[in-house]
């Protein structure tokens, strides 16, 4: 059994994400991303792929979460289910910083 510290480790990232997956967990089954909005920040995209599944989960603050027909405020302790097919931008409005985890699996054996 291993921990990893995913917030430190997304804080430390460009892009302020973290991939808990094959490179630390040596499996393409599951992987988990945590991820820091800063405040402001806006067009982070979302978009599970071809065989793939996600649940958004926002842990810290509150974000924006737009796609083609729909536009809606989640927050702390809030979770949406993402497709394969589903694309999605999120955006931190407030002043303050909001963390997510996107949960994924695959739901396919040949998937991207």
């Amino acid at each position: 059994m291993q921990t990893f510290n995913l917030k430190t480790l997304a804080e430390n990232e460009e892009e302020k994400e973290y991939v808990l997956g094959l490179k630390d967990l040596q499996t393409h089954a599951v992987y988990m991303i945590y991820g820091v909005l800063e405040a402001g920040t806006k067009d982070r995209k979302l978009h599970p792929g071809k065989g793939h599944e996600e649940i958004l989960c926002i842990i810290k603050g509150d974000v924006e979460l737009s796609s083609q027909n729909k536009t809606l405020t989640i927050g702390e302790g809030e979770a949406i289910h993402l497709k394969e097919d589903d694309i999605c931008y999120i955006e931190n409005k407030s002043d303050k910083s909001s963390h997510y985890i996107l949960a994924g699996g695959h739901n396919i054996e040949d998937h991207r």
